[in-house]
């Protein structure tokens, strides 16, 4: 067993690949470029352990061309160019780099020439939002392809290929009674999920059939498993644990599961921005200046890294347990989304249409529109919503000292029209 259990079952088709059937099955576009034996640059956007680096590799694998693999984590502009290099005498390669979103602009933009001018056929994988983590002038340049995380059916069909199809498997007799711990620990991760169970298959005893239940697999897991995997279950239970102490307003506990994720290696960026969401999702107008602590923080751990901005986040995240909380500005948009969803696309009030040509004046556009400056208080009583829903509160200050004062000053200007 030289190489591990995923790596010896990674399919050489597409035909072989499960799950991915609306890139790769019958008559998909993905297929149909392969098929056609020209494929763009492309981004393939996933969960971890979904099929990208194995798409990349039947890609390679079926047009037969040269391949070459960059990991961004242990890979600079040095190594790109070096590809690029190559490349310019080798026709039609392609290059695929795991983990993109981790290459900082330098090492993209060195990217971009070869890619514009067809050196090289980019292939890159990546967890996170491309859109976010990709500059615009590369991205403009591949298409976008998203994975679907596998569904339990899928999975299942993994661990039953790999119990008929691995010469060691079959050796060992593996009967599977129980796949829910399996599944669980491995969080959809199919990399994971067969490595999980060759380690069980590994440690159970050889002189008889390995029988694998639930029990089994906890009571292994938990001898053999890291704590923390930034890609499986343990990644989103934690940062589940982390926002909701925050939530709580316990800075304590936060602060641990802060810590077990910075131990584990987590994303800087990721912790940082589920801050920038918790903000304003959870504290919002109770506290103002939460959001602006959250995204500076943001961009700090963004230009200092490891090890340094963990006293960053570490501040930011005590701030926003210590802060009073409110979801009323999160309320708010969800009500309105609705309203809109209920009522369709209303039309926007005559008087406070905009009125730049002079036909939309003589059609009543911005007529009887009130200047709010030109009143006592700069407000005017008029109505902005469409008259299906006028008179419908979306905002409901939340019950914390900022906005109490805020409904204290809506009510002096709206009386008693939304109920402060």
């Amino acid at each position: 067993m030289a190489a591990p259990l995923a790596e010896r079952l990674r399919p050489r088709s597409l035909d072989d690949l499960i799950g991915q059937e609306h890139l790769t099955g019958k008559g998909s576009v993905l297929r149909k470029a392969i098929d056609a034996g020209k494929i763009p640059s492309m981004i393939l956007w996933g969960p971890p352990g979904v099929g990208k680096t194995t798409i990349a590799n039947i890609i390679a694998h079926t047009l037969n061309v040269p391949f070459y693999t960059l990991s961004a984590i242990s890979s600079g502009v040095k190594e790109v160019r070096e590809v690029i290099e190559k490349a310019r005498l080798l026709p039609e390669s392609i290059l695929f780099i795991d983990e993109i979103h981790r290459f900082n602009k330098g090492q993209q933009d060195a990217l971009l020439g070869a890619v514009e001018k067809g050196t090289i056929t980019l292939i890159g994988a990546t967890t996170e939002n491309p859109s976010f983590e990709v500059n615009a002038a590369l991205l403009s340049r591949c298409l976008v392809y998203v994975l679907k995380p596998l569904d339990e059916g899928a999975l299942k069909r993994l661990l039953q290929q790999a119990i008929e199809k691995d010469e060691w498997l079959k050796s060992r007799k593996v009967e599977l009674r129980e796949t829910n711990a399996l599944l669980n620990i491995s969080g959809g991760d199919a990399r994971k999920l067969l490595n999980l169970l060759e380690i069980v298959a590994e440690a159970l005893p050889e002189s008889k059939p390995a029988v694998i239940t639930n029990e089994v697999v906890m009571e292994i897991a938990q001898r053999r498993i890291a704590l923390y995997d930034k890609s499986g279950e343990q990644h989103y239970d934690i940062i589940s644990a982390f926002i909701k102490s925050i939530r709580g307003s316990d800075p304590n506990a936060a602060v641990y599961w802060l810590a077990r994720m910075i131990e584990g290696g987590e994303d800087v960026k990721f912790i940082a921005r589920r801050l920038v969401i918790l903000a304003s999702e959870d504290i919002g107008n109770a506290n103002a200046n939460a959001l602006l602590l959250a995204n500076a923080a943001f961009e700090a751990v963004n230009k200092i890294g490891y090890p340094e901005s963990r006293i960053i986040l570490a501040q930011c995240t005590t701030y926003l347990a210590a802060s009073p909380k409110s979801n009323a500005s999160y309320m708010a948009i969800n009500n309105a989304i609705a309203a809109v969803h209920q009522h369709g696309d209303l039309p926007v009030p005559l008087h406070i249409r905009n009125a730049p040509t002079k036909l939309m004046k003589n059609l009543d556009y911005g007529k009887g529109y009130q200047y709010s400056h030109d009143y006592e208080k700069s407000f005017s009583p008029q109505e902005y919503l469409p008259d299906e829903i006028k008179g419908t509160a979306f905002y409901n200050p939340g019950k914390n000292a900022r906005e109490e004062e805020l409904r204290k000053w809506l009510k002096s200007l709206w009386k008693d029209k939304y109920h402060y």
